[in-house]
């Protein structure tokens, strides 16, 4: 902004500043606080979450692996952790038009098993943990965007600027004008999750990417219902693939069963697709009519939907995590394991990592310096050993459609039995998710049923249960590079699939009657904060920024 120069902000300073209240985020902070209790020193950390409060951004399917939460706290059990309903069933399907093919049976590793492994909300959950870390003495500050990274005059990342507040539309200070503060940190942690905007900035910055492989994504899309108690199967885990995906389209279903008779159901697609007239907000609302999902929600009341992207790189996709003032942590640098459909135990452990890292510098009396023992510490850890182990089921997925599937199966065993060794070797992922995007005359569009407004719904109710808000006179932060692209390049080219791959309604292509004149709208007032704009582009147009701090979504539970 063209006043930014002439901005003097207020700077606080801290031992550890982390952005993201996500568990990656809270696991640091906590691991920061319990090593320096027990060497009997001082150590400041300060974190800031862009939602209104501690979960207020958080979305997952989240079947939790305890591991983690077993070396962070191990007696999370008499600490009453909210890690939800112990699995008790596993149902995996794969479906067709109009039947299924129970796999249930097929052995799977052992690490796909949920046995052990608990369901609930992963919000609920981290405001459990942030609870933990203020006992501990850890500031955190929820509604506070950090918008920008302060750099040292070495280059050294130095800490963000967050909190920032009161810019008008048209760019300039309104009269409740606030420029934030700068909060500066002898290391800075950002922990913000899939596609995290400083995060981006930073891994480009240093080249933390070079000699990886691209990174890929799915979007998630989930509703929370609450249903009869005749529907409801307490600790029921059912995952499913196939139908109404096509065979080189990844991507399925999730319905696990929790809590107050809940029942979190959502659907996944990867954002390799090729379709640009494919919906994923659509194919999860036809999904839901399935004869073999539908009756997991007949009679039960739709409370919550939600949206947000999805790491699905994996191990050969995670970037350099240590750079000159800080390090990457948690979905930030892409730790979901794809086949198990979990990312919260890794974020939560490669947090507790950087915080160990950070720790042993600290003590040394070091700051603004690379982390460089963070990187070996990962590779070492059994975050790294289980990415490794299911390396090649995204590409092969990717490349071979269903038939991927089944020889991801026996890559995952022999990776097992073969203690990390694949005759496959490491494969690649190849394009980008946006490249992945074919021309919109290859294909024919695809026709949705109307929502029944009792089993599917349109966006713009979805949107609604989400609680989003964004403060309405404010710059759009979803940002065009080219705001002639859309019109002049996507909509030719690939019918402008802004309009079908965002699942709240944000991008419009308007005319009119007689289809003149077209014209793109943003209506960022809808924005779930998914990320997939910013991924899925296919002119790499749209770059997604952080608004005002407490604008968003609203999850209470999801």
């Amino acid at each position: 902004m063209a006043f930014d120069a002439e901005i003097e902000r207020e700077s606080m300073e801290y031992d550890v500043v982390i952005v993201g209240g996500g568990p990656a985020g809270l696991g640091a902070a906590i691991r920061l606080k319990q090593l320096a209790a027990a060497a009997g020193a001082e150590v400041s950390v300060a974190l800031v979450e862009k939602g209104s409060e501690i979960g207020a951004h958080i979305l997952s399917g989240w079947v939790f692996d305890p591991g983690a939460l077993n070396e962070l706290f191990p007696n999370w059990r008499e600490l009453d952790a909210p890690v939800g309903q112990p699995v008790t069933k596993e149902k995996w399907l794969v479906l067709g038009p109009h039947g299924e093919l129970d796999i249930s049976w097929a052995p799977m590793p052992p690490f796909m098993s949920n046995h052990g492994n608990t369901v609930g909300s992963l919000g609920t959950f981290c405001r459990w943990l942030a609870e933990q870390a203020e006992g501990l003495g850890v500031e955190i500050y929820p509604g506070m965007a950090a918008s920008e990274v302060v750099y040292g005059p070495d280059g050294a990342v130095k800490g963000v600027v967050a909190g920032v507040f009161g810019i008008g539309k048209d760019g300039q200070p309104k009269p409740d004008f606030q420029p934030g503060l700068e909060l500066h940190g002898r290391y800075t942690l950002l922990a913000e999750g899939v596609r995290g905007s400083l995060s981006k900035l930073v891994i480009e910055k240093f080249g933390l990417d070079q000699g990886r492989d691209v990174q890929k994504y799915g979007i998630g899309i989930k509703e929370i219902w609450q249903v009869p108690d005749e529907a409801f199967q307490p600790g029921l885990t059912l995952h499913s693939f196939g139908w109404p995906l096509d065979a080189k389209t990844g991507g399925g279903g999730f319905c696990y069963h929790f809590g107050d008779n809940y029942v979190s159901i959502g659907f996944v697609v990867h954002l390799n697709y090729r379709n640009p007239y494919l919906s994923p907000f659509d194919e999860f609302q036809r999904w839901k009519l399935h004869p073999s999902i539908r009756p997991y929600i007949e009679g039960g009341k739709r409370i919550a939907y939600g949206a947000r992207a999805i790491s699905e790189g994996g191990y050969q996709s995670v970037p350099k995590l240590s750079f000159p003032g800080g390090a990457l942590v948690g979905d930030a640098a892409g730790f979901v394991n794809v086949p198990r459909i979990k990312g919260s135990h890794n974020a939560l452990k490669t947090g507790m990592l950087a915080a160990e890292q950070a720790f042993a510098a600290l003590q040394e009396g070091r700051g603004g310096d690379d982390l460089t023992g963070l990187d070996e510490a990962y590779r070492r850890s059994w975050v790294a050993k289980e990415l490794k182990a299911v390396r090649n089921v995204k590409p092969l997925w990717s490349k071979l459609g269903t038939l991927g599937i089944g020889l991801a199966g026996v890559d995952m065993w022999t990776t097992h039995l073969l203690r990390g060794f694949s005759p496959f070797g490491t494969l690649k992922h190849g394009k980008t998710d946006a490249a992945s995007t074919e021309l919109a005359a290859k294909h024919k569009p695809i026709t949705y049923p109307k929502p029944d407004g009792v089993i599917t719904f349109d966006k713009l109710s979805s949107v609604f249960l989400s609680n989003t808000n964004h403060e309405e006179d404010q710059p759009s932060h979803l940002k065009l590079r080219d705001p002639s692209i859309p019109i002049s390049v996507n909509l030719p080219k690939y019918a402008e699939p802004a309009q079908r791959y965002c699942p709240a309604a944000v991008y419009e292509v308007v005319a009119n009657e007689d289809g003149s004149d077209p014209r793109f709208v943003i209506n960022a007032q809808n924005c779930v904060h998914c990320k997939t704009c910013d991924i899925k582009d296919p002119s790499q147009n749209i770059v997604w920024t952080t608004p005002e701090g407490g604008g968003g979504p609203n999850y209470p539970n999801m």
